[in-house]
């Protein structure tokens, strides 16, 4: 791996995997594909999470380039409770306090990085270029944790659907910026 390109789904109609994205949503797929395109970053793979709204995301893009969309469970959004949550932010806000914070069905920040590391890790072992990965916040905010420890709750509220980050090695040491600013 060259590059990882990390992508936050566009907004979508709710919070289900199958939720599609809104007609505002659509439009910023279509923005993102543009983006990508004229970014320069040459992309050899796309791997999104099977939910609805990531696929619907990365489409225009992966369409214009003619490359396939790989699916991959370990890029679905994380679970805080199969339990309904009145309180969710501040439950989310704890996880990220206490990483084996765990609730009811749900899965804890450590689980929740343990599988998504072991995606970029197996990306990163493999000459694949540039790989696009295409993910839900919660997730994003704490695969960025990977290469920032400061990255946090605040970090994951300040995050915008689309959303577009890149990480690339520099030097031995890994570098993270955002890059999308529309």
């Amino acid at each position: 791996m060259v590059k990882l390109i990390l992508v936050r789904h566009s907004e979508a109609e709710g919070q289900h995997e199958d939720s599609p994205l809104s007609k505002h949503g659509v439009r910023q797929s279509r923005a993102l594909a543009q983006f990508l395109d004229q970014s320069g970053y040459d992309i050899d793979r796309i791997v999104s999470s099977p939910y609805l709204r990531a696929v619907e995301t990365i489409k225009p893009y992966a369409s214009m380039k003619g490359l396939t969309i790989e699916t991959d469970e370990r890029l679905e959004e994380r679970i805080l409770s199969h339990e309904p949550l009145d309180d969710w932010e501040e439950v989310l806000h704890d996880t990220f306090q206490d990483h084996d914070l765990k609730f009811s069905g749900g899965e804890s920040s450590k689980e929740a990085k343990e599988r998504i590391n072991e995606l970029v890790d197996e990306c990163e072992q493999h000459d694949n270029g540039n790989v696009l990965l295409v993910t839900h916040g919660n997730l994003l905010a704490l695969l960025l944790q990977k290469y920032n420890r400061e990255i946090g709750f605040y970090h994951w509220k300040r995050l915008s659907n689309p959303d577009v980050f890149v990480v690339q090695k520099q030097g031995g040491e890994y570098t993270v910026e955002r890059v999308w600013d529309q």
